[in-house]
């Protein structure tokens, strides 16, 4: 049985991992953004391109995050997590965007898993647009 401390703890850590998702893209920190990633992880931009291993999400992060514009500001809230075992955890995210031109918003689902250390790290991610 897990202990209801190391479940809230887990449940912290993969917001913060979130927050660290946030705070990296704000900040166009490339390196930051790519140490949130198990080494073997799956991305799926929210146009539908499949990234498979840390090595594509590093060359597409570097061609299109340093150079990103938008003109307000980006936040990613975890709105629920399902630990599918207990180093394994589904997180939904309510990803929006403001501007001067517009709200949008985005649906991650992020499947991270918690390494020896104790780090949780992005493994298996859709990034899905929500079209109005």
């Amino acid at each position: 049985m897990i202990r209801m401390d190391t479940r809230i703890a887990d449940v912290k850590a993969i917001e913060e991992v979130v927050a660290a998702v946030e705070r990296t893209q704000r900040a166009r920190d490339v390196e930051g953004f790519l140490a949130l990633f198990h080494p073997d992880a799956l991305w799926t931009t929210a146009h539908g391109k499949v990234l498979v291993g840390l090595d594509a999400i590093a060359e597409f992060t570097r061609a299109v995050l340093p150079g990103a514009t938008w003109d307000g500001e980006v936040t990613y809230e975890a709105v629920h997590t399902r630990f599918l075992r207990p180093d394994v955890a589904a997180v939904k995210v309510r990803q929006a965007y403001r501007s001067a031109a517009g709200d949008t918003e985005g649906t991650p689902l992020y499947v991270m898993t918690r390494q020896d250390d104790g780090r949780w790290l992005l493994h298996a991610c859709q990034n899905t647009e929500v079209r109005p």
